[in-house]
C-alpha cells in the first residue's frame, strides 16, 4: 500500500479511527469502567432514539443538507399521546398504532410545506418544534404520566425484564446472546460473499480480497465481542433489537432501493435530477414522512426507557441526531452519507455522553465537547469539499 492509499483509507475511516481513540482515552480515564458490560448495555439502551432519529435524519440530509429541527418536541408529542392512551387502560397495540401513524402525519404535514410550497426545511420544522412542543404540554397537561403496562415496558425497552431470555439457561454467561451474536456474524460473511460474487457476475469493480478480509474479520471479531460484553450481563436489550430493524430498513433503502438513489441525486444535484424525469418533491416527502415515523418510533423507545412521558422530554434530540449523522460522514451540503456513518456517528456521541458522566463531568462541559467535535466534523467536510473542487 502506497502513501496515496493509506491517505485514502485514513481519510474514509477518520471517524472510525476517532471513536477508537476516545474510547481508549475513557478506558484509561475512567479505570475501564467505559467497557463494563453494564455500561456497553446502558450505552446501547440509553442512545436508542439517537440511533433512530439519526437514520431518519440521514434521509433528510441527503437531499441537500436539509434537517428536521422539529423530531425532539414530535418526540415529546406523540409519546405523549400514547402515555395518556395507556394510562386510560386503551389497548397497548392501538396506543403504539397511533404514536406511529402520529409521527408520519407530522412526517407528512411538514414534507408537505417543504416538498410544495417550498417553505424553507429550516423555517418549517423551528415552526414545528415550537408547534408541537406546545402541543405536548396540551396533552400531558404539564404533567408528567407514568406507563405501567408491562407489555409495552418489555418489548420496547423499558424496565427489568426487557431482554430477550436466555432459553439455554447459561449460569455465568447468556448462551443465546452469545449464539445471536455468531448468526449475526455469519449472516455478515455470507452478505459480503455473495455481494463480491453478484458484482464479478455483472462486471463491477470490487476491493481487492484481502481488504475485504481484513474488513471481515474486524467486524465479526467487534460482533462477537459486544454479544460477548451483553452476554455477561443481562443479554440482548430489547432496544437493540428495534435499532438493528431500523438500521437494516435504512441501510437497504439507501442502497438498494431506486428511491434511495433519488435521494443521493437530489442532494447532487436537484436541478439535474429533474431534467432527468424524477420529482424532487416526491423525494422531499419521502424523507420528511419517514422521518416522522422514525420520531414516532423514538418515542416509544423513550418512554418505555423512562416508564413514563413528561412534557420535557425530547430537548435537544434533533441536535444529537444531527451531530451523529455529521459526525458520521454525512455532508452539509447532501449528496453523500451512509447509515454505518451514521452508527460510527451515534456511538461516538453516546461514548462522549458516558465518558463524561463516568468522568463527573457536568451537563454544561458535556454540551461544549460535543459541540467542538460536530464543528471538528463540519470543518472536515467543507475542507474536503473544497479540496474535490
Amino acid at each position: 500500500m502506497d502513501i496515496k492509499q493509506t491517505l485514502d483509507v485514513l481519510k474514509k475511516y477518520t471517524m472510525v479511527f476517532a471513536l477508537i481513540a476516545v474510547v481508549i482515552f475513557f478506558q484509561a480515564k475512567t479505570g475501564g469502567k467505559i467497557l463494563l458490560p453494564q455500561n456497553i448495555n446502558n450505552l446501547i439502551s440509553q442512545n436508542a432514539y439517537v440511533f433512530v432519529l439519526a437514520a431518519g435524519m440521514l434521509l433528510c440530509i441527503l437531499t441537500g443538507g436539509n434537517i428536521d429541527l422539529a423530531v425532539g418536541s414530535v418526540v415529546c408529542f406523540v409519546g405523549g399521546i400514547g402515555a395518556v392512551m395507556m394510562d386510560k387502560d386503551i389497548n397497548v397495540w392501538v396506543a403504539v398504532a397511533v404514536m406511529l401513524i402520529g409521527g408520519l402525519l407530522v412526517g407528512l404535514w411538514q414534507g408537505f410545506w417543504i416538498a410544495y410550497v417550498k417553505v424553507p426545511p429550516f423555517i418549517a420544522t423551528l415552526a414545528g418544534m415550537y408547534a408541537f412542543r406546545g402541543l405536548s404540554n396540551v396533552v400531558m397537561k404539564g404533567f408528567a404520566i407514568g406507563v405501567r403496562n408491562e407489555t409495552f415496558l418489555n418489548v420496547f425497552g423499558g424496565g427489568a425484564d426487557c431482554y430477550v431470555p436466555d432459553f439455554f439457561h447459561g449460569e455465568n454467561l447468556n448462551v443465546t446472546c452469545m449464539l445471536v451474536g455468531i448468526i449475526v456474524s455469519a449472516v455478515f460473511v455470507l452478505v459480503v460473499i455473495t455481494g463480491r460474487l453478484g458484482a464479478k457476475k455483472h462486471g463491477y469493480s470490487i476491493e481487492p480480497l484481502y481488504k475485504a478480509i481484513i474488513r471481515v474479520v474486524i467486524v465479526c471479531a467487534l460482533i462477537i465481542w459486544m454479544f460477548y460484553k451483553l452476554a455477561n450481563y443481562k443479554g440482548i436489550p430489547a432496544a437493540l433489537i428495534w435499532i438493528g430493524i431500523v438500521l437494516l430498513a435504512y441501510q437497504y433503502v439507501t442502497t438498494r432501493v431506486t428511491m434511495g438513489r433519488y435521494l443521493y441525486a437530489v442532494g447532487g444535484n436537484e436541478k439535474a435530477t429533474r431534467l432527468s424525469g424524477v420529482d424532487p418533491r416526491k423525494v422531499y416527502m419521502f424523507a420528511y414522512i419517514n422521518m416522522g415515523l422514525m420520531a414516532g418510533l423514538a418515542g416509544i423507545l423513550t418512554i418505555a426507557r423512562a416508564v413514563g412521558a413528561q412534557p420535557t422530554f425530547g430537548d435537544g434530540y434533533e441536535m444529537d441526531a444531527i451531530a451523529a449523522c455529521f459526525i458520521g460522514g454525512a455532508s452539509a451540503s447532501g449528496g453523500e452519507g451512509n447509515i454505518f456513518g451514521v452508527i460510527i456517528g451515534a456511538v461516538l456521541m453516546g461514548v462522549i455522553n458516558m465518558g463524561m458522566s463516568i468522568m463527573g463531568v457536568s451537563a454544561n462541559y458535556q454540551r461544549v465537547v460535543k459541540g467542538i467535535v460536530v464543528l471538528v466534523a463540519i470543518i472536515f467536510d467543507v475542507l474536503s469539499n473544497k479540496k474535490k473542487k
